[in-house]
Parts: structure tokens; sequence; C-alpha cells
């Protein structure tokens, strides 16, 4: 038997990733956000969901770029802490032991521990009630190149060990069940 449930945000695990903003090394911060996603392939599009109130929102809104860092199982606690304070009162990547390094496209730094760096620009803003959306267009993308498989040059995302967020609590993956397309692949 199935129960009503309030409306909600139920759509889970979504991925757990640092949004690193700021034009200049004073301005650097980070946000960890979980509302976030892919929303176009050509051109390439994301977007993040930020309240206004937090600190980030208006680093964000002023300069129009952001990264996103995607998390691993090993950066969990950096991930949480950035989440739970503010950059007003704190130097996140200096509390956490984070490295700010010069995006390629974008004025705003990646997070070098991070297995993906998405730089984005913003295309839009839409205020949806407690959060804005950021719709951006990705300018570049940096992968480590530990990832990468050098026999395939496929990236190989899930040896960085993802971090997800789960209805309040964060969770690495779990194990593999087949790739894209496996359920009607032909026999060899």
């Amino acid at each position: 038997m199935k129960l009503d449930w309030k409306p909600g945000t139920m759509i889970y695990p979504l991925p757990a990733v640092l949004v690193s903003c700021g034009a200049t090394e004073e301005e650097y911060n980070l946000i960890t956000i979980a509302w976030v996603g892919t929303i176009c392939t050509n051109p390439p599009m994301c977007y993040i969901s930020v309240r206004p109130e937090r600190h980030s929102y208006g680093i964000i809104k002023k300069n129009m770029e952001f990264v996103i860092n995607l998390t691993t199982k090993e950066m969990a606690k950096a991930t949480d802490w950035c989440g739970v304070r503010s950059g007003s009162k704190y130097n996140k990547f200096k509390e956490m032991n984070l490295t700010p390094e010069k995006a390629s496209v974008v004025s705003c730094p990646i997070v070098a521990e991070s297995p993906i760096n998405i730089e984005c620009r913003v295309k839009e803003i839409i205020s949806l009630g407690s959060h804005d959306m950021f719709i951006a267009e990705v300018v570049n993308v940096k992968a480590d190149e530990k990832f990468i498989n050098q026999e395939t040059g496929k990236f190989e995302l899930d040896k960085s060990e993802p971090l997800v967020y789960l209805h309040g609590s964060y969770y690495d993956l779990g194990n593999f069940i087949g790739k894209f397309g496996w359920s009607v692949e032909k026999k060899k």
C-alpha cells in the first residue's frame, strides 16, 4: 500500500557538488549544492538552484559565472562543511584545505581536488520561490587525467568514488548494474 505524502522534492539521489564562485581571491567562495543538473546537450547547459540569502548567491549573480566541482567520498567532510558554514564568516578553501586553481575560461576558481570541474557562464536567472535557478552554458570542462583510461580514452568517473546526496544524507555509489543500453544490447 502507498501513502500520500506531502508534495516535495523527492528526486534522489543527486550529486553533491561544490560550486565555486568569485572573480578575485578575496571574493572566492564555495557553496555545497544538490539542486544541480543537466538541461541541454547542444549547447551543453546545466543549472544550479540557490537561495537568495546564501552568501554565494550575490557573488554568482554579480559575476554571472560559476564552476560545478564534482565531489568524491574523500571530499565528503569538506562538502558537508561548506554547505553549513557561510563564506561571509569563513574562507572555505582555507578551512577545508581545498586548493583554488585558475579555471581555463571563467574567472572563478576550480577546486583542484575535484575529479571534474565544469566551468559555467550564466545565461538566465529564474526566480522560483525559495530558490532561484541559474541556467548556464558549459564553456569548459576540466578532467583529472588520473581518471582517464589511457587505452580507451574514456573518462572513468566511477573510479573517483563520487559523492551523492540522498534525502538529507551523503553516500558513495553502489554496485555496477549495466551501461546505458545494456537492456537491449544484442548478445554476441
